[in-house]
């Protein structure tokens, strides 16, 4: 069954070639003018890469520290303890705690953007992996938050370190920003996140790695991106 669509969207779709390939730096300035949402959206970048995500090592998964930050107060809770769990509240971790953090999370508390853990709490941590893994939080040393430099994991995570994985179908969908930074600070962040997603290309893969790429904030129709003005 079709999505119907509400009349501002329909009229955001008006301004958008949906044949064109936009450059860069004119689909960012596109999709600010054409967001109509009533608070700050969030803009995301979605990539179609030409990976079998069933081979084990053509599945993508990291982590890339923006620019310019994400515009999201992360909230952020370590697992650790003795003189890390110490650096991680000096870092700024919003919780900190071991046993005690694990048995609030199993008794439904999920208040919290980003979860990073030591290693040797990774037994007790692995226990909430039906809870974490499908909301993404799962703490894995890909992404650096399993981690004995907690104090740097909690950094930047603050300063606006995002994640991405590829889904099953080969698409990486990743946030860059918000709609009210200016347009050069999302092309910046845009550009990073996509030096990345093609520096981790596998060896394995044949022809044409990045198939298709294109942006949108939160309730915003899709902007195709031109990739030849990365």
């Amino acid at each position: 069954m079709a999505k119907k669509h509400g009349k501002k969207y329909l009229e955001a779709l008006k301004k958008v070639d949906s044949k064109k390939e936009y450059a860069v730096n004119d689909a960012v300035q596109l999709v600010k003018d054409i967001d109509f949402a009533n608070f700050d959206s969030t803009v995301e970048v979605a990539f179609k890469l030409n990976v079998d995500t069933k081979q084990a090592d053509q599945q993508l998964r990291g982590a890339v520290v923006l620019p310019n930050g994400t515009g999201k107060d992360q909230t952020v809770i370590v697992f650790a303890k003795g003189d890390n769990a110490q650096a991680a509240k000096d870092a700024g971790a919003d919780f900190v705690g071991d046993q005690d953090l694990v048995e609030k999370i199993q008794d439904g508390w999920l208040d919290f953007d980003v979860a990073i853990a030591t290693p040797d709490m990774m037994p007790q941590v692995g226990r909430l992996g039906r809870v974490l893994g499908p909301k993404g939080l799962m703490p894995n040393p890909k992404t650096g938050t399993v981690t004995m430099d907690v104090a740097k994991a909690v950094e930047e995570s603050k300063a606006g370190k995002v994640t991405y994985r590829t889904d099953r179908d080969g698409n990486v969908a990743v946030p860059f920003g918000k709609a009210s930074f200016g347009t050069d600070k999302l092309v910046e962040n845009l550009k990073t996140i996509e030096d990345v997603v093609v520096k981790a290309r596998p060896a394995s893969v044949r022809g044409t790695y990045v198939q298709h790429a294109s942006i949108a904030s939160t309730f915003g129709p899709s902007v195709t991106l031109d990739l030849s003005t990365f």
